[in-house]
């Protein structure tokens, strides 16, 4: 099942495409890496040595998830019309759409627990953590690569399916409400 990136990068791919959801394939990853390397420096221990700490980051990452529901929804609304009653896609600035990786990436706290909870049982305590780190961190931003790529390609394919605003809109409508439903399951979630 699809995770809240993998939905974006695919949502952005149908209205924008691959090539503008590059963008929000390098703010997600930056986030991985991000919640990797820093699960890898001990954060996971103190989130799990906090649960308040982690109850606000799940409530805020909930919250992120929920407002993304709501603006895909909106975003329907927008598509122009052009030609012969196909739909346009719309602009999408580069930046905006990074930012808006890194955060739908960011705002999830269970890939914390997850890097937490997976990786370090592929560490042996034995040898150089560091390049062991490294290994871990390439192995799983290149599988994440892949299944981005993935995602956003079926994303084109669905595009030329949803050519007509009555589709897009229904599109829109089932992804908006995945992003919500990620968000209530997250903030229903006690880890």
């Amino acid at each position: 099942m699809p995770g809240p990136n993998m939905m974006h990068v695919m949502s952005v791919s149908v209205r924008y495409g691959v090539a503008r959801s590059m963008a929000v394939m390098a703010g997600c990853m930056l986030a991985i890496v991000l919640v990797i390397v820093t699960s890898l420096g001990g954060m996971a221990g103190v989130l799990a040595a906090s649960p308040r700490l982690f109850a606000v980051l799940r409530m805020v990452g909930a919250a992120y998830l929920v407002f993304l529901g709501i603006r895909v929804w909106m975003a329907r609304h927008a598509v122009q019309a052009g030609a012969g009653g196909m739909s346009q896609p719309m602009r999408a600035d580069v930046r905006d759409l990074l930012r808006d990786g890194f955060l739908t990436g960011i705002s999830n706290p269970k890939l914390l627990l997850f890097a937490a909870a997976f990786l370090p049982q592929f560490v042996n305590p034995m040898a150089a953590r560091m390049p062991q780190y490294g290994l871990l961190v390439a192995t799983f931003v290149g599988a994440e690569a892949f299944w981005y790529a993935v995602y956003a390609t079926a994303g084109r394919v669905l595009s030329t399916w949803l050519r007509t605003p009555r589709v897009q809109a229904l599109f829109a409508w089932v992804t908006g409400a995945v992003f919500m439903g990620f968000g209530i399951m997250l903030l229903m979630t006690h880890v």
